[in-house]
């Protein structure tokens, strides 16, 4: 396992992958992208563990892909690892909590949509900033973001790329509540503990009932997504931007 995600089980039946890449504000690349893929794999494969909890490391939930790997512009023809992690997350059977504390840009919010449950703390940042990078959605928000936001504050979040906070994100259906700043992880704990104590199979059950309706809708938008995004990944406008970030 990497040094950049930290694997912990602080309560029975609950794991705890923290993304800890701080020097980054907890950007993804591609390694800790496969590290999370991996974890999710290994706490669903595992009887014992009945609620998994998502966090970033000091007060930072993620600041999104690392651009530094969207500057490579080779096609391998293999599924990014942005995609691999994203389809082991949707495929997860074991509910998942996400702990959103500082900021949460790109697919650091549109990964709010997979979870089952989410809370962030007064003060945490949405952003996704796609299409002011050159970009494109990612994640399935194309699709599941006017489904519970409605269409034109999908449009207004997803074209404009517009920064806002835990209000906002709530009523956009992307969390369920705002906590005190720094209590999104023990409120989101406490939820794991809660759920690790119900009969599993019930658990599961539903959750597998709440997504069988739009699980085949889901896999398609990722797929019909990640081709366009990384073609404009490629192309000058994207690579322009990303230019001009790390310029600054």
């Amino acid at each position: 396992m990497t040094g950049s995600l930290l694997v912990s089980d602080p309560h029975s039946g609950v794991r705890l992958l923290t993304i800890n890449r701080p020097a980054r504000r907890n950007a993804l690349d591609r390694a800790t992208y496969r590290a999370l893929g991996d974890a999710l794999a290994a706490a669903d494969g595992d009887e014992a563990v009945r609620a998994i909890v998502l966090t970033g490391a000091e007060g930072c939930f993620t600041a999104g892909n690392d651009l530094s790997d969207f500057q490579d512009t080779s096609d391998t023809g293999e599924p990014s690892a942005g995609l691999t992690f994203l389809r082991a997350l949707t495929g997860c059977a074991t509910p998942v909590i996400a702990a959103v504390e500082g900021f949460a840009v790109g697919i650091g919010t549109t990964l709010l949509l997979h979870c089952d449950l989410a809370y962030a703390g007064a003060g945490a940042t949405f952003r996704m900033p796609f299409v002011n990078l050159g970009l494109c959605p990612e994640g399935a928000s194309s699709y599941l973001l006017p489904r519970i936001a409605g269409t034109k504050k999908a449009a207004e979040l997803l074209m404009l790329g517009t920064t806002f906070g835990p209000d906002v994100a709530c009523d956009a259906g992307l969390i369920n509540a705002e906590t005190a700043q720094g209590g999104a992880l023990g409120l989101a704990l406490d939820k794991a503990v809660a759920l690790a104590a119900l009969p599993p199979e019930s658990v599961q059950a539903t959750k597998r009932l709440l997504r069988a309706h739009t699980q085949e809708n889901v896999q398609a938008a990722l797929a019909l997504e990640a081709e366009s995004f990384h073609a404009l990944r490629r192309g000058p406008a994207a690579q322009a931007a990303f230019a001009r970030f790390f310029k600054r």
